[in-house]
């Protein structure tokens, strides 16, 4: 089997995290996610690390979470470990201690939007689009987007879920900029090297900041 996700240095100080389910959109299954915050984990305690990067293998960002395991939700201890495992992936996330980073290589769908606001940055390929298809049958990650763009912005996205081009998403602030494809790796590479320019201690700090200032409470994916 295939691994699930690909840990690995890219430069001084950066750490990349590739989903790694390209056959599957890069989907967000149990196992992917709970290997996701097993990595977090141990990369907030790597003293080297200044910057944390996360894109998707192939030409889609993700999908969002895996709607297969949705339909076992009527079990309960697989109910259990699912929603156990969402909480943990996104209090991961949302309290990581250092910069974090998306290169959105191409669509980011439902729990795959949220993993890209999650972040502090963002840079897209001209592929990508954002959307909420998931208002329709379930509930919608809400806060993560509200504390980026605002409650208009963020409400109108979440309550119609309809699809916000790459382009669009810059307009509106959501991505830092938009690049060709086969640019991305380039631009993330500039965007890493102004990041990674700043002390340690104070890229520590300043996300300290962001985080208490964002009063996001991650214990339970539902109530985010």
């Amino acid at each position: 089997m295939p691994e699930s996700i690909v840990v690995e240095s890219t430069a001084v100080g950066v750490v990349r995290i590739t989903l790694n389910r390209p056959d599957k959109k890069n989907a967000l299954s149990i196992a992917l996610r709970d290997e996701v915050s097993e990595a977090l984990d141990d990369l907030a305690h790597d003293d080297d690390l200044k910057l944390l990067v996360v894109t998707g293998a192939g030409n889609i960002f993700s999908a969002g979470f895996d709607l297969k395991e949705f339909e076992r939700l009527g079990e309960p201890e697989f109910a259990e470990r699912l929603w156990t495992s969402s909480d943990r992936f996104h209090r991961a996330w949302l309290e990581f201690p250092l910069p974090t980073l998306a290169a959105v290589n191409g669509p980011a769908i439902a729990g795959g939007f949220d993993l890209a606001v999650m972040c502090d940055l963002r840079v897209a390929a001209d592929t990508a689009f954002f959307s909420h298809p998931e208002i329709t049958f379930g509930d919608v990650v809400y806060s993560p987007l509200h504390d980026l763009v605002g409650g208009a912005l963020a409400r109108e996205l979440c309550l119609t879920g309809r699809r916000v081009s790459a382009e669009e998403a810059r307009s509106l602030r959501l991505v830092s900029n938009v690049v060709d494809p086969g640019e991305l790796e380039a631009e993330v590479t500039r965007w890493s090297e102004q990041v990674t320019a700043a002390p340690r201690e104070v890229l520590l700090r300043t996300k300290a900041k962001v985080i208490r200032r964002a009063a996001i409470d991650a214990q339970a994916t539902l109530d985010l």
